[in-house]
């Protein structure tokens, strides 16, 4: 699916399929950007959750921007509260067609709210600072932090850039307030325990930072 909405118990559904469980009330936007990804961390739902062909979220081929603009023709708009770029993998590893979609839906519906969900090692794919290029076209970013140090956050992302990449997911963090009204750190619950999620909140209140705690999904 390019894009979707979210329901109790982790169900992934076609727009058509969320209006008939859900008839009233709005949702969330969720856009599939892409499969790629420069992590593969333990807890990765792509390792873990089974899905049907009709609501699975692993994309057989790169989608184009023409595909994902005709899908967001297609959505009914008048239910949506948000739009959430995310993906079955990192979304910024599709950095152009990301941005190019950010602008089409402030150009579209220019109301919502855009949030994107990353992992923040964007800097390190492209070697420069990245956030500039979400300035007026994105309201809030989340971005994974996972952990309150570099050995842990690498044992558990297993990132292709190493230990380094902790330290460059927090500064884009720090370069991202420049350009993004809302930045968010987040870390799973039930992946670590209290003391962790603890001096995780330390390091975003020094930081001048939101720390929110996302529910684990074993399924």
């Amino acid at each position: 699916m390019l894009v979707y909405a979210t329901h109790e118990g982790g169900r992934y559904l076609p727009f058509e399929e969320s209006l008939r469980v859900q008839p009233e009330g709005k949702r969330n936007l969720y856009v599939n950007v892409t499969n790629e990804c420069n992590c593969a961390c333990t807890f990765c739902l792509r390792n873990m959750k089974k899905m049907a062909e009709e609501s699975s979220l692993w994309l057989k081929e790169k989608p184009t921007v023409e595909a994902f603009k005709k899908a967001l023709d297609e959505v009914p708009w008048d239910y949506i509260k948000e739009v959430v770029f995310c993906g079955f993998g990192e979304p910024t590893m599709q950095l152009d067609t990301l941005v190019e979609l950010l602008h089409y839906v402030k150009e579209t519906h220019p109301e919502l709210p855009t949030r994107l969900n990353t992992n923040g090692l964007g800097e390190l794919e492209y070697g420069r600072e990245i956030s500039k290029d979400f300035h007026g076209v994105l309201d809030t970013v989340s971005i994974s932090l996972n952990a309150s140090n570099a050995e842990r956050y690498y044992a558990l992302t297993r990132a292709k850039y190493g230990v380094k990449s902790y330290q460059a997911m927090l500064d884009f963090a720090e370069h991202s307030k420049k350009y993004i009204p809302h930045v968010v750190l987040t870390i799973v619950d039930q992946v670590e325990g209290p003391e962790e999620i603890a001096r995780c909140r330390e390091i975003c209140q020094a930081r001048g930072l939101t720390l929110r705690v996302r529910p684990y999904e074993a399924n």
